[in-house]
Parts: C-alpha cells; sequence; structure tokens
C-alpha cells in the first residue's frame, strides 16, 4: 500500500482557549447610557420626579448590551474555532483552522491601556470569510497559540495555500 495515498492519522481535538469580547469595547455606548441616567436624575426637581421613570431606558440599553456580550464565546481548539452567540436562540458557527489563509493583531491606544487586543482573521470559509475576535486579554499569546494550532492542523490535513494573481490579465498561479 503507498503510503503518500494513505489518509492523515486522525487526532483527537483538544481544547486550547475560550474567552468573550471584553465590555470595554462598548465603553462609550456605557458611558451614554450613564449620561441618560444622569440627566434623568438631574430632572426629577423639574419634573416632580416622572424623570425618574426615564431611568429604566439607559438600564435596559445597559442590560441588553451587556448581556449580548457575555452570551458571545469564543472557543479554539487544535482543530476548530467555534463562535458561540444568542441570548436565547443559540448558534453555533465552526470554522476549520486549516481554512484560515491569514490572520493580523491590532491593539488600538485605548484596548493596550486595559491589556486587550483584536484578531483577525481572513478565512476561505464560504459563511465566515472574515472574523473579527474584538477585545480579548493576552491577545499576543491566544495570537501565537492560533498561529500554531493553524500550522499543526494544515500539516495533519496536509494542505497547502494556493494564491491566484493576474497581473498582466492572464492567470499565474504562484
Amino acid at each position: 500500500m503507498n503510503s503518500e495515498s494513505a489518509p492523515p492519522p486522525a487526532s483527537t481535538e483538544a481544547f486550547l482557549w475560550k474567552g468573550h469580547t471584553s465590555q470595554w469595547v462598548h465603553f462609550w455606548y456605557y458611558f451614554f447610557c450613564l449620561l441618560l441616567a444622569g440627566a434623568a436624575i438631574g430632572g426629577i426637581p423639574f419634573t416632580f420626579g416622572m424623570s425618574a421613570i426615564g431611568l429604566v431606558v439607559p438600564l435596559v440599553m445597559w442590560l441588553i448590551r451587556w448581556w449580548i456580550t457575555k452570551c458571545t464565546s469564543y472557543e479554539i481548539t487544535t482543530q476548530r474555532l467555534k463562535i458561540t452567540t444568542g441570548i436565547l436562540n443559540r448558534k453555533l458557527d465552526e470554522l476549520e483552522l486549516f481554512r484560515v489563509k491569514d490572520y493580523a493583531m491590532d491593539q488600538p491606544l485605548f484596548l493596550r491601556m486595559v491589556g486587550l487586543g483584536n484578531l483577525n482573521l481572513v478565512t476561505s470559509d464560504i459563511s465566515t470569510p472574515t472574523l473579527a475576535i474584538r477585545a480579548i486579554p493576552k491577545v499576543e499569546e491566544v495570537r501565537e497559540m492560533l498561529r500554531n494550532a493553524i500550522q499543526t492542523e494544515r500539516d495533519r490535513k496536509r494542505v497547502r495555500e494556493m494564491d491566484v494573481d493576474s497581473h498582466d490579465g492572464g492567470v499565474g498561479i504562484a
């Protein structure tokens, strides 16, 4: 039997990382909610207490945004990236790691000040061509762990990326 045509050995999938987007990404939204609440409290003497009812709006806005963010989680295994979303109805989207074409890390000043960063992935997956994992702690470690897992999975599946360019109007394969 030819060993070149044999399928790669099946490996067990292992958990590598799980996390959520930090609530810090909503800083200005929460700040706006606090301003609305402050305005409602400030209006109490002028509205004979009726503006206190207005405290419900920023409180509900705050809770909904917090809950939506908390109910979105990311899990990286040795073979897949799993994205779970939804409050009442749950949705699981899985991205095979060998499909990740490129990844980039960025740390805007505000996120860097609180020890967070973003990971942006470009994939060959039809349902998820790009993916942003926003405001996660220890982003450098997660990026490096993801890089190693992607390369290991590509080697295991014997998958290679092929770039197709057309600089002169023709199709060239690099």
